[in-house]
């Protein structure tokens, strides 16, 4: 970032264990993110459940941070949650000045997802959820927007956390919805005055 930038964006990655958050922070970064993962031991067995996560050998236990910059004036940060229900006590710092959130989801596991959606709802920060694909059957979208009873005007999405490109539409897809969000708002604020 040049000395230049003077706005720094801030975006959240939420969700469950294991749904891919701090792959689609390094995917989508333009530095070499900085994460805080740990390796996995038999001690957290106990603790977390491992059963549709079989290969994951490593997990965040603070956040991961990438970035990506916008222009010459503003920077977009991405801060990668931790998923154990265990680390869930850092979320609401990590929501403070908050532009939006994406809540990441795989399907599989979706009951994972609804602490994330409390919290964010709670705090009225805005997000979208994106499912992302772990290569087993599809669910459509009718279905997960149930599962999760999504409000109607929540963006859902399908994503392949790895891709870049993938990535980066998650993110263009959060940035218009908090735009039109923001939008909606003003335009009530000023039909009240």
């Amino acid at each position: 970032m040049g000395a230049s930038a003077d706005n720094g964006l801030k975006i959240v990655v939420v969700g469950g264990f294991g749904v891919g958050k701090t792959t689609l922070v390094r995917s989508v970064s333009e530095i070499r993110p900085l994460n805080t993962e740990e390796t996995m031991t038999q001690a957290g067995e106990s603790v977390d459940d491992i059963a549709q996560v079989g290969t994951k050998t490593a997990t965040t236990v603070a956040f991961d941070f990438g970035r990506i910059t916008l222009d010459a004036h503003n920077v977009l940060y991405l801060f990668g949650a931790p998923g154990q229900e265990r680390f869930w006590f850092l979320w609401d710092r990590l929501f403070s000045g908050t532009l939006g959130a994406v809540v990441l989801v795989d399907t599989r596991r979706i009951d994972d997802s609804w602490y994330a959606i409390d919290r964010l709802e709670h705090h009225g920060t805005p997000f979208i959820v994106a499912c992302n694909d772990f290569g087993g059957p599809a669910r459509a979208g009718a279905d997960v927007r149930a599962a999760l009873d999504l409000d109607p005007d929540v963006p859902l999405v399908d994503c392949d956390a790895r891709s870049r490109e993938s990535a980066k539409e998650v993110l263009i897809t959060l940035v218009r919805h908090v735009q039109a969000r923001y939008a909606t708002a003003a335009g009530v604020r000023g039909e009240l005055v």
